[in-house]
């Protein structure tokens, strides 16, 4: 099994120096960002498993990073920061935060608290047998995609790109998380790949290729998979 990537994000070296290493021999692939920016940029290239996140950035509030993290991300975020405030819990949570805890903290609770977060995406993941949305439906398990209850035969990195779009319903994906879900994190894939698969796709899941209502792209940004509830 792959080790869950972590990304922690804080401007403080001697927090980076003092959690990096002990979470790296706890078993999970943990890289840092010193920056807001950066943090966005990294977890919109590939997929990453659970996020912690310092509240005080240089560049960006935490908070600020949050909302735009959970417009295209459901990893889990858990909030490590000074800040002691109820108001500035309650904000972080509302915002999209699974957890908050308050530095300093000890190795062995954050793990358990790292612990605790995935073990919630995974059952969010695993009751999410079932993707409906109008007359297009995806059963994870089975790898079966219907279209107004007929079967609709996929290539295996056409049901790629369906399934992670799936996951995201509503949501935008990037096109590095989409290269990262077919293709492969470590893939040098060109942009012009991304587009065909996607038009293959359509062609299978749209009434109007041309004009698709399903599967919609975000100019600049990838693609969105849209449900009743889009927008």
């Amino acid at each position: 099994m792959n080790a869950p990537n972590l990304l922690l994000v804080d401007d403080e070296p001697q927090i980076l120096r003092a959690l990096t290493p002990a979470l790296q021999a706890a078993g999970y692939a943990a890289e840092v960002a010193a920056t807001g920016e950066q943090a966005l940029s990294r977890v919109a290239s590939a997929p990453c498993d659970v996020v912690v996140l310092d509240l005080g950035l240089p560049d960006l509030d935490g908070k600020e990073v949050i909302r735009r993290m959970r417009a295209w991300s459901d990893a889990p975020i858990i909030v490590l920061s000074a800040r002691d405030l109820e108001s500035e819990k309650i904000a972080a949570l509302d915002a999209g935060a699974d957890d908050y805890v308050n530095k300093p903290i000890g190795i062995g609770e954050l793990l358990a608290r790292i612990r605790a977060a995935l073990r919630g995406r995974d059952r969010r993941f695993a009751a999410q047998a079932v993707f409906r949305s109008a007359e297009l439906s995806i059963d994870f398990a089975l790898r079966r995609v219907a279209l107004e209850d007929q079967d609709v035969r996929l290539t295996p990195r056409e049901y790629d790109l369906l399934s992670v779009l799936a996951r995201h319903a509503g949501r935008v994906v990037t096109h590095r998380q989409v290269i990262a879900a077919v293709w492969g994190p470590d893939a040098q894939v060109d942009a012009q790949f991304v587009r065909v698969l996607v038009g293959q796709l359509r062609q299978k899941i749209e009434a109007e290729p041309s004009q698709p209502r399903l599967l919609v792209t975000e100019p600049g940004l990838g693609y969105r998979l849209m449900t009743e509830n889009s927008d």
